[in-house]
This record gives C-alpha cells, sequence and structure tokens, in this order.
C-alpha cells in the first residue's frame, strides 16, 4: 500500500508514511470490505459515509503536519482510522462523529486497540464550535460544496495552526491545506483532486431550474 499507493502520490513524509504502514487497516475496515482493506478505493461504512482511501489519507496527514502535542479536531471520525493516525503522530485528539452508530463502534474499537488521547464525541460538526479549541490541526473527512461552513473551522484554528478541508461537488474536488499564519491572515494551499461524499447537515449549493 505504501510503496504503490501512497508514496507515488507525493506522500513523502517518512513519519506518516510509518505509521500508515505499522497500522492495520483491516482493524478499521466493515467485516464485508476486510479483503479490500488495502485497495486504492473508498471503502463504504454505512449511512453514506466512506473510508478514505490509502493515498488521500497519507495526503491529509501530511497537509496538518502533527507535532507532538498539537490538539487536533477531526470532524468525521467513520471507523476511526485517520483518528489513530493523528494519535500515533502524536496528536491529542477530539473526534466528532454525526452517525450514532459509527460514533459508538469507533470508540469501541479504539477503545480495544488501547488508542491513546482520543476522545471520539457524538455531535454535529457543523452545529457550531466544538470546546477544547483553538486547535493545531483540523482535519475534515467528508468534503463541503460551498465555503459557508469553512470560516467555522478556520475560526477554531490556533495560530500556526493547519487545517485540511476538501471543497467542491462531483465530479472533481479540491483539497485544500489552511495555515492560520497570524489573527487576520489565512493562506491556502492547493492539494490533489479527489471526490468524496459530503458531510451530513453539510448547506448545499444553490441549483437553478429553467
Amino acid at each position: 500500500m505504501i510503496q504503490q499507493q501512497v508514496r507515488p502520490w507525493s506522500v513523502l513524509d517518512d513519519r506518516v508514511l510509518d505509521v500508515m504502514g505499522q497500522l492495520q487497516r483491516e482493524d478499521f475496515v466493515p467485516d464485508a470490505y476486510r479483503g479490500l482493506a488495502y485497495a486504492d478505493i473508498e471503502i463504504p461504512i454505512g449511512e453514506g459515509s466512506c473510508m478514505l482511501p490509502p493515498k488521500l489519507v497519507g495526503h491529509l496527514l501530511q497537509s496538518v503536519n502533527v507535532a507532538p502535542g498539537d490538539k487536533a479536531l477531526e470532524i468525521g471520525t467513520g471507523t476511526g482510522y485517520v483518528t489513530t493516525c493523528l494519535s500515533k503522530l502524536g496528536a491529542r485528539v477530539i473526534s466528532v462523529e454525526i452517525d450514532p452508530a459509527l460514533a459508538a463502534a469507533a470508540h469501541a474499537r479504539l477503545s480495544a486497540l488501547k488508542v491513546k488521547q482520543v476522545d471520539v464525541q457524538e455531535a454535529d460538526g457543523l452545529a457550531g464550535r466544538i470546546p477544547g479549541g483553538p486547535y493545531n490541526v483540523i482535519a475534515i473527512t467528508g468534503s463541503m460544496p460551498t465555503e459557508d461552513s469553512l470560516s467555522l473551522f478556520q475560526d477554531q484554528l490556533a495560530i500556526g495552526g493547519r487545517l485540511f478541508c476538501i471543497l467542491g461537488t462531483e465530479p472533481v474536488m479540491q483539497c485544500l491545506r489552511i495555515t492560520r499564519e497570524s489573527a487576520s491572515v489565512l493562506r491556502r494551499d492547493a492539494l490533489i483532486e479527489t471526490s468524496v461524499p459530503p458531510l451530513r447537515n453539510v448547506v448545499e449549493p444553490e441549483t437553478f431550474e429553467l
């Protein structure tokens, strides 16, 4: 997976590659898809959500550049794979999952795997600020069709904090890293193009009918 899928997509951070290489990805995949745990595809996990493909996880982790002790906020826990990667890189993670069944399963899975420094919360990350900020790292694992909700997350970034998000609509969306350089300055860096399901309850773009 690392040599054939992640590294060729310009994920070259050795810490990220080591963490992804050490984790047993099948521990986070629904039983019906365990045979595809290392495939370069989105894996359905229920309720319209999916497990991101390895190369996209690699770009996410590389872009937020976790330092030991960072406070991280993850929007969309899913099965807890990205959550665990953030923790293994040294972050103290608050991970928010809107779906009760996914949140409960992720909590049980991470407890069984003895993943440290992680707090999984059942909540809608789009409903308002998540207590515990400001955050050094924010990772949003679902897409946002518009920028209407982006300011909510940018406002929770600490100075020097890095935010990973996916903006746009099918068939092509843009992965972005947003860095808070000062109280009033945010820098944007475009990463790769992709397409993933939107966050639940996200603001949908207006459509026009003729």
